[in-house]
């Protein structure tokens, strides 16, 4: 299925295009004089609303962008050329990602995503948890798949709603399976709080990373994404954490995620750690003091072990 088989006929305020895509307002209105795109409508009230066709395009946009396109020269284009250009990109992804891409039983998942078999998808994935358990579930099952899901909607064989359709069935689990680890008591070390930055809407490598945490006998607090920086650093005063683990999707804008981290350190209390990890290109191009980057999940046991080393609680 294309993803524009399956459009629905609403029209989104600036605002909420600027959530849903990470596209600034600003940025929107340039392009609109600039390029001529996107094109608003005008509510009722004169402001500008967006058709879901032209919203569908600036998420393709801005994905290529993150992939290192200039606005200039992709904006202006229709979206059939912006999807092979997508197609193009995903051509040249590491060996990793093609083998990602073979595993039967991801293909498998897929399929079932783009045929709306909602329960064969819920328990697919509630076997496979229930089999493996949640730290196997999540690096060898969620992680790939996530990764898979992503570049299925890139090449527009994916529609949004059945993207998120994907993340909630499998946030669903994620939280369900956390709940049932036994809680780490007050005084366990380290104190996780986790959460996004505001311009960070996407939450399942959140899910993810508590799930690890949790496993390693963290005592973990999620105030959920989209938290202001300085509501993190007043929750992570009030709660004494000891670290506060953020999640960074690759459509966030690479600046946000630079400029944000050197706010929220200059913030925190002197010695809680900030440990970042996710699919944003930011983290591996500048080290940012105080941060410690994660490059995969695996990284996680690591940086729970070492941070417990540093704390003279392990030998």
């Amino acid at each position: 299925m294309n993803a524009s088989d399956s459009q629905i006929s609403v029209s989104l305020p600036i605002a909420a295009v600027e959530r849903d895509t990470g596209i600034g307002k600003d940025t929107l209105r340039v392009w609109e004089r600039r390029y001529g795109f996107p094109q608003p409508n005008r509510d009722e009230h004169g402001e500008r609303v967006y058709p879901a066709a032209q919203v569908e395009k600036l998420r393709v946009i801005k994905r290529l962008m993150d992939q290192g396109h200039r606005p200039g020269r992709i904006v202006a284009q229709p979206i059939q050329a912006l999807l092979h250009l997508t197609r193009a990109d995903l051509g040249g992804h590491s060996a990793s990602a093609a083998h990602t891409m073979v595993r039967e039983d991801l293909a498998a998942l897929i399929a079932m995503i783009q045929a709306h078999d909602d329960e064969g998808l819920r328990a697919t994935l509630h076997a496979s948890l229930a089999k493996t358990g949640l730290q196997t579930f999540v690096t060898h099952m969620v992680a790939p798949l996530t990764s898979l899901v992503g570049e299925t909607w890139a090449r527009g064989d994916l529609a949004v709603h059945e993207e998120h359709l994907y993340t909630e069935c499998v946030a669903t689990l994620l939280r369900q399976a956390i709940s049932a680890i036994p809680k780490a008591a007050n005084g366990t070390t380290p104190s996780v709080l986790l959460t996004t930055f505001p311009q960070e809407a996407h939450g399942l490598g959140l899910l993810m990373v508590e799930s690890l945490l949790a496993l390693q006998g963290c005592r973990c607090v999620s105030l959920g994404t989209q938290t202001p920086l300085r509501d993190i650093a007043q929750a992570a005063t009030l709660r004494k954490a000891d670290v506060v683990a953020l999640s960074f999707s690759v459509s966030m804008n690479v600046n946000h995620v630079i400029d944000g981290l050197k706010e929220l350190m200059a913030l925190l209390p002197q010695g809680v750690k900030v440990w970042a990890g996710g699919q944003s290109p930011a983290l591996k191009r500048r080290q940012i003091e105080g941060v410690v980057v994660m490059n995969d999940l695996a990284s996680i046991s690591n940086a729970v072990n070492e941070w417990r080393h540093h704390a003279g609680l392990v030998a």
